[in-house]
C-alpha cells in the first residue's frame, strides 16, 4: 500500500508550522499553473509556468531559480545565482509522453537526462550541496533524494569513469544521446534490477495529480 502524505514526509517537516494562508496560496497557485497548461505550446512555455509557480509559493527572494547550461531549471541554495545548486529539475512538455517517466517505465529519456545533469553538477562542478532532483511534466512530479544519486551513480567508480570518458570525447559517441542510450540507460536498468530504490517508491496524490518521492530510506 502507498504511504500517506504524513508517512512520506521527513519528520523534521512535520514539526514546522504551516499557516492556513500558506496552504490556500499553494492550492491556488498549483491550480492556476495547471489551468495555464497549453499542450500546443513548447517545453519552454511550460518551464516558465513551473518557475512562476515555485517562486509564487515559496522561493522568490529566498532561492534563485533559473536555467543553468543545458539544465532546464535549478534552484540555488540561496537567493544568489552564485550559490551552489540545491535542486535540479528536468521538465517535460505534457505532450512528451515517450520521454516522461512513469511508475510503469522509469528508464526513459527524462531520467537518463537527469542522471547526466546530476553528474555534470556533482562531478564536473564538484557540487556536494545537491538536495533533490526532480522530473516533472506539471501533471506528475518525481522527486529523488540526491543522496540516492550519490550512492547509486557518483559512488559507482566504473560509471564515473564512463562519464569522464564521455566528457573527454574518447568514446565512440560524443553527443548526449549516446550517453543517454549507451551509458545512463544501462546503469538505470541495472539499478532497477538490483535495488529497491526505483520499484519501491513513495507516492501520494495531489489534487488528482501525482508526486512521487524517492527517499534514501528506500535503499
Amino acid at each position: 500500500m502507498p504511504k500517506t502524505v504524513k508517512q512520506s514526509l521527513n519528520p523534521a517537516f512535520l514539526k514546522q508550522k504551516v499557516e492556513q494562508e500558506q496552504i490556500e496560496k499553494f492550492d491556488k497557485e498549483f491550480s492556476d499553473m495547471l489551468g495555464r497548461i497549453n499542450e500546443k505550446e513548447s517545453e519552454e512555455f511550460h518551464k516558465g509556468l513551473i518557475k512562476d509557480f515555485l517562486n509564487a509559493v515559496y522561493y522568490e527572494r529566498k532561492h534563485y531559480i533559473n536555467t543553468k547550461d543545458d539544465i532546464d531549471l535549478v534552484i540555488h541554495n540561496t537567493e544568489s545565482e552564485k550559490s551552489p545548486v540545491g535542486v535540479v529539475i528536468e521538465t517535460k512538455s505534457p505532450t512528451a509522453k515517450t520521454e516522461m517517466i512513469s511508475l510503469q517505465n522509469l528508464n526513459l529519456k527524462s531520467l537518463q537526462q537527469l542522471v547526466y545533469y546530476y553528474m555534470k553538477e556533482r562531478k564536473t562542478q564538484k557540487n556536494f550541496e545537491l538536495r533533490h532532483l526532480i522530473i516533472t511534466n506539471l501533471y506528475e512530479w518525481f522527486v529523488f533524494d540526491a543522496q540516492n544519486f550519490e550512492k547509486l551513480f557518483y559512488g559507482d567508480k566504473k560509471f564515473v569513469k564512463r562519464f569522464e570518458e564521455f566528457e573527454a570525447k574518447t568514446l565512440a559517441g560524443t553527443k548526449t544521446d549516446f550517453f543517454y542510450k549507451e551509458i545512463a540507460k544501462n546503469k538505470i536498468e541495472t539499478i532497477i534490477k538490483n535495488t529497491k530504490i526505483f520499484p519501491k517508491s513513495r507516492f501520494f496524490p495531489l489534487r488528482h495529480r501525482q508526486i512521487l518521492f524517492f527517499s534514501r530510506e528506500n535503499l
